[in-house]
């Protein structure tokens, strides 16, 4: 009986022993024997309250291109020369990118609010040769280019692609020569947009007609509208300066020419500039049309300083 007595006296001691040395050992830790330390609170990471991020205000009212950049996205206005629409135009992209004869460089978008893109490609002034294309998916290209201009430098081709329902990837190919490299670059934010008296001149143009758009030497760039009700839109647009001179060539296939119609800015200096445009689609697939001006040489349409020579015109003298 004493010796059981004992133990659960010894035991009971070696317990509280033990507890009394824990408490110390764990009150040392916080540094309370310390001299003048100060105890701070330990703080819960996940207990951090959460940044406030105000909201972006996007009026009902506001188009597309209007909450995709800062500035109001307008063309040109009329009177502006062609190098000084072309500058418009360039100043607004990044550094262009080099594409090598044979080489292929992509630009992805996979945010769903980039709806559009603007693409420019131009040269040193040797011929542009290149496929444009919008991958949407895989194995999925609802929208195709091939593009020949014979002078990059004078007349840089210039189009806005739609992308809707991201991710979208904008695909170019130069399929020109080693000797043939092209600068291009695809871009977001101040896309052009067709000015007002471009959405209102459309015409219909049937499957396997053509339709051609005279220009006066005024104008220095002209805009050109395709789309359909929904239907694939097949075309060439071709840019003429003389009898079977092609300046530039365009052959277009689009899927959906509603959801994804073709906007281009194609620069025609000088004289005796023609649009052409034909349906290459059946003829149960016709299109809408519409081809603009889209900047005039100012001074050539006040007399002042050269311009080519016009037999019989009397430009500058109204």
């Amino acid at each position: 009986m004493m010796n059981c007595f004992f133990n659960n006296f010894v035991f009971n001691g070696s317990k509280h022993i033990v507890n009394t040395l824990i408490l110390a050992l764990t009150i040392a830790s916080t540094g309370a024997f310390v001299p003048e330390t100060t105890l701070y609170p330990r703080v819960d990471p996940l207990n951090i309250a959460p940044m406030k991020i105000s909201p972006i205000r996007v009026s009902p009212h506001a188009t597309k291109p209007e909450y995709l950049s800062n500035t109001s996205p307008t063309s040109p206005p009329m009177g502006l020369s062609y190098q000084d629409s072309k500058k418009s135009v360039l100043t607004n992209t990044d550094e262009a990118t080099l594409v090598q004869g044979g080489s292929l460089r992509t630009w992805s978008y996979r945010s769903p609010l980039v709806e559009q893109v603007q693409v420019v490609l131009s040269s040193d002034g040797r011929p542009l040769d290149a496929d444009v294309e919008l991958w949407h998916g895989p194995d999925n290209a609802p929208y195709k280019m091939r593009v020949y201009v014979e002078n990059g430098q004078l007349r840089s081709f210039n189009c806005v692609i739609a992308t809707p329902r991201g991710p979208n990837t904008v695909a170019i190919r130069n399929i020109g020569q080693i000797e043939f490299p092209i600068k291009a670059d695809v871009y977001s934010k101040n896309v052009n947009s067709p000015s007002f008296n471009c959405v209102n001149s459309a015409k219909t143009i049937q499957g396997g007609a053509l339709r051609t758009y005279p220009f006066d030497p005024l104008v220095t760039s002209v805009e050109v509208l395709l789309k359909t009700d929904g239907r694939p839109l097949n075309a060439r647009i071709e840019l003429l300066q003389g009898p079977n001179n092609n300046k530039q060539v365009i052959e277009l296939y689009t899927e959906d020419g509603l959801d994804r119609p073709f906007f281009a800015i194609l620069g025609t200096p000088g004289s005796g500039n023609v649009v052409r445009i034909v349906n290459t689609a059946p003829v149960e697939f016709p299109m809408s049309a519409s081809v603009a001006p889209h900047s005039i040489d100012r001074d050539m349409a006040s007399g002042v300083g050269g311009g080519d020579v016009i037999i019989g015109g009397d430009i500058g003298w109204w």
